[in-house]
């Protein structure tokens, strides 16, 4: 029960520092209901949950709570995200933590340029990507093999998440 109040606790600060922040630098936060409807989509009940813009780990929390209200156990899944933003993925480490949800798989790096867990095989994919972001390095990119049916505009990254 305590575990529950602070993770709330700790929810409502998180909601309340991103309004606070609005969308500096294409980031936001996800709000509760929309995450709910995505992961109520999913039916995530068991198997690897993979966020690769994982934000505070909002998907994650709320896939644990799918599972314990379908009267699952929270151990048939396990998490794996990646976050590019240092001081968003404390939040995320330390949001999963209060909980008691694993977090040894969420990582610091960008899963543009570097993609900590591209050998992973997700049974299910979950995410809100920062789609306006004007710098996600597409030069660099050029080459990768995401790109064999044509490469995105330099300018926006919103077609690259179409073709992760």
């Amino acid at each position: 029960m305590a575990r529950d109040v602070l993770g709330r606790t700790y929810e409502y600060f998180i909601k309340m520092f991103a309004k606070a922040e609005g969308h500096r630098g294409g980031e936001f936060y996800t709000p509760q209901c929309v995450v709910r409807l995505l992961v109520e989509m999913l039916e995530p009940y068991r198997g690897r949950v993979y966020d690769p813009a994982c934000g505070s780990g909002g998907m994650f929390v709320q896939s644990r709570k799918f599972v314990e209200a379908h009267n699952g156990n929270p151990n048939d899944i396990s998490i794996y995200g990646q976050e590019r933003n240092e001081a968003t993925w404390r939040i995320c480490k330390m949001n999963l933590a209060i909980r008691g949800i694993p977090n040894e798989n969420i990582l610091l790096d960008d899963t543009f340029t570097n993609d900590l867990h591209k050998d992973l095989r997700a049974d299910f994919i979950i995410t809100n990507p920062p789609f306006n972001m004007k710098e996600w390095g597409g030069e660099q990119l050029r080459k990768d093999k995401r790109w064999m049916f044509g490469s995105p505009s330099l300018e926006s990254m919103r077609p690259f998440w179409r073709k992760v």
